[in-house]
């Protein structure tokens, strides 16, 4: 099936864009693969030999003939050009995005392709491999080894074979595909990980603003605490439109895990607390056995 998807091309080449190609490189040799990003991202594209052609400036240009055009840039850029794809994505090519969320992508998709014989067809995408630092040079061949890769339908319907194509790509650079709706991604990725995510800042931003003049309390912390902040070295750019279009879900989320922080204080000083410490280990234990 993987032959439907011969030729790439690749907008934007950060994290995810750059190790998706990369990725293919390794594990899919025979794909012909052109990457499209700013001019200083190209010149790191063309030098790093993930890519057999590099475009900027025009979208149109990197995406002719293409079977495949992956999106991995961020959630506004990725509306604004979505619908200059459509328009110029050849007939038989299946579009995908790999942005945080769903609901925004996956409306304005529907309004821009339609399912009909001998038109591009559009598939919402969301590789759960990302890390706190991003940019080509942070990307990584094996960035989706063993990494959930949510796709946006219903699990067990009919699949286009450009589709069932992509999934077998996804299989060979490591991922595991999960098929979920995208009102149902979006609540699942603003528990799991844009809550951790925002938690992360909080913590990160309150200690910042108690530091004295000899680093502590900072100066005293181990592996505990940076293991805890690792995700407060991400960027606002990366974040600002996952937080714009989960807003809803984030915000609901945020007030319980608010009221849990005051239940945990209600508890310090009683045996009560250690039913929270179960729970805990008991969900670390789940997420080491995934």
């Amino acid at each position: 099936m993987a032959h439907l998807l011969q030729r790439v091309a690749i907008l934007g080449a950060g994290l995810i864009g750059g190790s998706f190609a990369k990725a293919l490189r390794r594990y899919v040799p025979d794909m012909h693969i052109a990457g499209w990003d700013r001019e200083d991202v190209v010149s790191q594209l063309k030098t790093s030999g993930a890519v057999n052609e590099a475009f900027t400036g025009a979208i149109e240009p990197a995406i002719r003939g293409a079977d495949l055009i992956y999106l991995a840039l961020p959630i506004g850029v990725t509306l604004d050009i979505l619908p200059e794809v459509a328009q110029n994505a050849a007939p038989h090519a299946l579009v995908t995005d790999a942005c945080s969320t769903k609901m925004r992508i996956c409306t304005a998709a529907a309004e821009l392709f339609q399912e009909e014989e001998s038109t591009p067809i559009f598939l919402g995408g969301h590789p759960m491999a990302g890390r706190e630092l991003s940019g080509f040079a942070q990307s990584d061949a094996d960035l989706f080894q063993k990494a959930t890769y949510a796709l946006i339908g219903s699990p067990g319907e009919d699949r286009d074979p450009r589709i069932v194509a992509f999934t077998k790509i996804l299989e060979k650079i490591g991922a595991r595909p999960l098929w979920l709706g995208a009102q149902q991604h979006d609540y699942a990725v603003g528990l799991a990980s844009h809550l951790p995510q925002l938690t992360a800042i909080a913590l990160g931003s309150f200690l910042y603003d108690r530091l004295d003049e000899n680093g502590l309390p900072i100066t005293l912390a181990g592996p505990g605490l940076r293991d805890t902040l690792r995700l407060a070295g991400s960027s606002y750019t990366t974040w600002r439109d996952i937080v714009l279009t989960n807003k809803e879900v984030l915000s609901a989320a945020l007030d319980l895990f608010a009221r849990r922080l005051d239940d945990l204080r209600d508890r310090l000083g009683s045996r009560d607390l250690e039913a929270d410490f179960d729970a805990a280990n008991e969900l670390y234990r789940l997420l080491r056995s995934l």
